[in-house]
C-alpha cells in the first residue's frame, strides 16, 4: 500500500509540522511550498494523495484541485484552511475534493482521512492495473499475477523463453502455477495460435508420448511432473529430441530433478537438454507481498465464474491471509478466494488465534521486512528502497521487530 502524501503549503513551519506528524504515523511526506513546486509530482500514476492549503499566493489550493482532477479525477485531494469558512468547504467538496479540514487540525482528525484517501488511491491504481492487464496483448502481464520483484522477474523470463525455440523446464513448489507458466510461455511464443497439449507424465508410454507430440504438432506439448516419466518413455523422449520433435516440449517439475539424475532415476541426456532453458515459479512464501494482489485477482475470477458479486477484500481479510503459511501456494489461495466469494465475504481462519488485528499486522510487517532483506542479501538500503520506505522508518521498523540486516547475508 502506498504511503506518500504530497504536502503543499506556503508556510514552512506548517509544512514541517505536518511532515513530522505524517512521519510519526509511518507515512511518507513530500513537502512542497507552492503549486509550482508540487505540479511535477501530480500525475495520473502518482501513487499517493495530496494534502494542500487553500490560501496560498498565486495559484491557490482550488487551482491545484482543478488541475489535479483534470489530470486524474480519481486522485484524492484533501484541502486545509484556517478560515473556518463553511461555504468554502461546500464549494471544495462540490468541485471534487476528497475532504476538507480546518487548520490547525489534530492528528486524530487528519490521519483517518489520509488513511481512507490512501486506501482509495491504492484500490483505484490496482483496478487500473488489472484493466490494463486484461486489455494487454501480453499474456505474461495478463495471466501472471503479482507486483513483487520475483513476479516481474518471472514475467521477463517467460517473455525471453517464448522468443526461443528450445525445450523448456518449469520448476516450482506444488501449487505454484507450473502448468500456468508453461501455458503462458506457449501463448507468448510465435506458435501461440497452434495447439497447446497437456499430458501427465506418470504412466505415459513411448507410443502415447509420440501420439501426444503429433497432436501438438507445430505448437507445444506440456508434460506435467516429468520426473514421473518411465525409463522407456524417457529414453524415447531423449531420442525424439535428438531427431527433432514436431512440437516444442515444455516440461514441469515440482521435485529435485537434478537429484533424480544423480541417483539414476532420470535420464541425464534429457535433463541436460531441458536445464539450459529453465524458469522457476516462486512460492508464495518467496513473495508474500503478492498475496493480497493475487487474492483480489482470484476473488474477481471466482465472482465472475459463480455469477456472484465480488465481496470487499478488507484490511482485516488481508491480515488473515498474510498470517497463513499457504503450503499449497497459488492453488490453495485460489480455493480460498472461491470459498470467500461463495460465503459472501466471510473471512476464514486456518487456525484459532488470540492475536488482535494490531498483532497480526505486526506479524505481516515483520514477514515483509524479512523477505525484503532476504531478497537483497541483507543490504538494508536496497531493501528499504524496494519497500518504498524512508531509511529512518525502515531502521526503526527493524529495531521494533528485532531484525538485524547482517543475519540475512
Amino acid at each position: 500500500m502506498t504511503r506518500q502524501v504530497l504536502v503543499v503549503d506556503d508556510d514552512a513551519a506548517v509544512r514541517e509540522a505536518l511532515a513530522q506528524t505524517l512521519e510519526l504515523a509511518d507515512l511518507d511526506p513530500l513537502p512542497a511550498g507552492s503549486f509550482v513546486a508540487a505540479k511535477d509530482r501530480i500525475t495520473p500514476d502518482f501513487d499517493g494523495v495530496i494534502l494542500s492549503d487553500i490560501r496560498m499566493p498565486g495559484r491557490d489550493g482550488f487551482f491545484l484541485l482543478d488541475h489535479t482532477l483534470k489530470l486524474d479525477p480519481e486522485l484524492p485531494v484533501i484541502l486545509l484552511t484556517g478560515e473556518g469558512d463553511i461555504p468554502m468547504a461546500v464549494d471544495a467538496m462540490k468541485r471534487g475534493a476528497f475532504g476538507f479540514l480546518e487548520k490547525p487540525c489534530a492528528s486524530a482528525e487528519l490521519l483517518p482521512i489520509l488513511e481512507r484517501a490512501l486506501k482509495t488511491r491504492e484500490l483505484v491504481l490496482e483496478n487500473r492495473r488489472l484493466k490494463a492487464q486484461l486489455e494487454s496483448g501480453d499474456p505474461a502481464a495478463r495471466m501472471i499475477f503479482g507486483r513483487s520483484e520475483q513476479s516481474e522477474a518471472l514475467r521477463r523470463r517467460i517473455r525471453q523463453l517464448a522468443r526461443l525455440t528450445g525445450e523448456v523446464l518449469v520448476t516450482g513448489a506444488p501449487g505454484a502455477g507450473i502448468s500456468k507458466v508453461a501455458e503462458v510461455i506457449h501463448l507468448s511464443s510465435p506458435a501461440a495460435q497452434r495447439p497447446f497439449v497437456k499430458r501427465a507424465s506418470a504412466g505415459l508410454g513411448p507410443e502415447a508420448l509420440d501420439a501426444a507430440f503429433q497432436e501438438a504438432a507445430g505448437g507445444s506439448l506440456y508434460l506435467d511432473e516429468i520426473a514421473g516419466l518411465g525409463q522407456a518413455a524417457q529414453f524415447a523422449l531423449a531420442e525424439l529430441m535428438e531427431r527433432g520433435a514436431p512440437a516444442r516440449l515444455i516440461a514441469g517439475c515440482s521435485t529435485a530433478l537434478r537429484q533424480a539424475v544423480e541417483e539414476g532415476g532420470f535420464n541425464a541426456d534429457l535433463y541436460y537438454r531441458l536445464e539450459p532453458l529453465s524458469v522457476h515459479s516462486p512460492a508464495l512464501k518467496e513473495r508474500p507481498e503478492d498475496i493480497p494482489v493475487m487474492f483480489r485477482q482470484y476473488v474477481a475470477q471466482a465472482a465472475e465464474q459463480s455469477g456472484m458479486a465480488a465481496p470487499e477484500v478488507t484490511p482485516e481479510v488481508v491480515a488473515g491471509l498474510m498470517t497463513r503459511d499457504w503450503p499449497g501456494n497459488a492453488r490453495s489461495l485460489m480455493s480460498a478466494a472461491m470459498r470467500f466469494v461463495l460465503s459472501g465475504g466471510e473471512a476464514e481462519e486456518e487456525r484459532p488465534s488470540d492475536l488482535g488485528l494490531a498483532e497480526q499486522m505486526a506479524q505481516i510487517e515483520k514477514s515483509l521486512l524479512s523477505a525484503a532483506l532476504k531478497r537483497h542479501a541483507g543490504h538494508a538500503s536496497a531493501a528499504a528502497e524496494a519497500l518504498k520506505l524512508p531509511r529512518k522508518t525502515f531502521y526503526d521498523k527493524l529495531a521494533k521487530h528485532g531484525l538485524r540486516p547482517e543475519s540475512f547475508r
